[in-house]
């Protein structure tokens, strides 16, 4: 079971939150998540804070690709760091909470290789694993 008193999950806004608010969380599992403003993208740099300030969790993040765009750059100092966090990328191919707001193409991006992206930024430094399914 991935999920213990021992990590913390970080659910991005969208439908990643609207996945995460299903799992069922052990006593002591950290869950943040930031519904205030509806701003996507803040979930990288959570992650990244997070595992810094409280480096005896495992951060399990819950990203979609559209906010993973905004500041995928973070996972380079996640590296630099040495931190053992998970994120599951959702591939759904745009900003899909924004489409619920106004709809239009602006809503489309460009679709990254996302495990090339991270092993580029990892460079053979330190420990990094990646997998799509």
């Amino acid at each position: 079971n991935m999920l213990s008193s021992e990590t913390a999950v970080i659910a991005e806004t969208g439908d990643s939150w609207f996945n995460c608010q299903k799992l069922r969380l052990p006593e002591g599992c950290g869950y943040e998540f930031q519904m205030q403003y509806g701003s996507i993208g803040w979930s990288v740099g959570a992650t990244l804070g997070y595992a810094q300030a409280v480096p005896e969790k495992r951060v399990l993040a819950f990203i979609g690709d559209g906010s993973f765009q905004v500041t995928a750059q973070d996972v380079s100092t996640m590296l630099r760091c040495g931190q053992k966090s998970i994120i599951f990328l959702i591939n759904n191919g745009g900003y899909t909470i924004e489409v619920e707001i106004h709809d239009g193409p602006y809503n489309v991006i460009k679709n990254w290789n996302y495990t090339a992206l991270v092993e580029a930024i990892h460079n053979d430094e330190g420990k990094c694993w990646t997998m799509k399914v």
